[in-house]
């Protein structure tokens, strides 16, 4: 299932040398999803920082646009899409908002991916896991300008200020989101209760369309997937790359978008997780190095996920 035509993605992510995080979980399901992925590393690291040790480099917001001067030189900076995730520096983020918009000026119809990585609850405890003035950008400046977002619940509740409770409050909240800017909203992890139970994850989306004749579309759905039990690192970058994908080859089916995301999402930690288990040994517990996704392993699962979390409509 190719693109009609040639699909590019302008990806400004991390890269990590070895494993795989940011650009290097986004660009391979992109490419095997029939995507054009032209990346900007906005750090090149040794490998990611849950590790004991890393190196490397930080791109910062000059280089960043010298790298946009170098493409618009050549004529070369026309996409379709563009896709971000873990940002830490807030002039490097507002540097992003300046190229979407000069980039949207170009295509009206250029669809910007963002997941605004801020932080995430443990045991219930919400914290940022970047610096607090990062927040102000991401909701003044980054998700107006955006068309697809895709939090986590703590994410969603430091944008919009209110805090989710119920499943009721989650779809306020993604209403909130929406008035905001992004037309598409998934909630990618939450701590409501499952209705299948304990065992579960519950996410959430929601699509909301105006058309030509001012009439709304809205369709929202809430997805249960099993949870895995392990701190497995880059899975918000290939869960934002697999939407993107999807959404682009059914771009009025989040259910069926979100039905196949979170499919092959569940088909690439199923293999990760055994595979990790095997390299550590009986009863040991995998390390980080164990714990790299498995991606060119699921290069099968990524292309034609065999639909194993079914959404539920709302």
């Amino acid at each position: 299932m190719e693109p009609e035509r040639e699909c590019r993605v302008l990806s400004i992510q991390s890269h990590v040398v070895r494993g795989y995080v940011g650009n290097k979980a986004a660009t391979f399901p992109l490419q095997v999803l029939g995507f054009e992925v032209d990346t900007v590393n906005s750090v090149q690291f040794s490998n990611h920082t849950g590790y004991a040790h890393w190196k490397g480099q930080v791109l910062n917001s000059d280089e960043l646009h010298e790298l946009y001067e170098g493409l618009k030189l050549n004529k070369v900076n026309q996409y379709d899409y563009v896709l971000t995730g873990y940002t830490r520096d807030t002039s490097f983020l507002a540097m992003v908002v300046d190229i979407v918009q000069e980039l949207k000026q170009q295509n009206s119809n250029l669809v910007y991916v963002c997941d605004p990585v801020m932080g995430d609850k443990w045991n219930g405890e919400g914290s940022m896991y970047v610096p607090k003035d990062l927040l102000p950008v991401y909701r003044d400046k980054v998700v107006p300008v955006a068309d697809i977002i895709t939090p986590n619940q703590f994410e969603a509740e430091l944008l919009t200020g209110r805090k989710i409770y119920t499943e009721k409050d989650a779809l306020e909240v993604m209403d909130m989101l929406h008035a905001m800017g992004p037309e598409t909203v998934v909630i990618t992890s939450s701590d409501l209760q499952a209705p299948l139970g304990n065992d579960y994850l519950i996410a959430l989306g929601s699509y909301r369309k105006t058309n030509a004749d001012g009439t709304k579309i809205t369709q929202r759905i809430r997805m249960e997937s099993p949870k895995v039990d392990a701190a497995f690192v880059g899975t918000g970058d290939l869960f934002a790359a697999m939407l993107l994908a999807w959404t682009h080859k059914h771009p009025n089916n989040l259910k069926v978008a979100c039905e196949k995301t979170v499919s092959a999402m569940q088909h690439v930690l199923q293999r990760t997780i055994k595979s990790a288990k095997a390299q550590a040994g009986e009863g040991n517990k995998p390390n980080s190095a164990n714990l790299e996704l498995r991606m060119v392993q699921s290069k099968k699962d990524i292309e034609n996920p065999e639909i194993i979390v079914k959404a539920t409509v709302l």
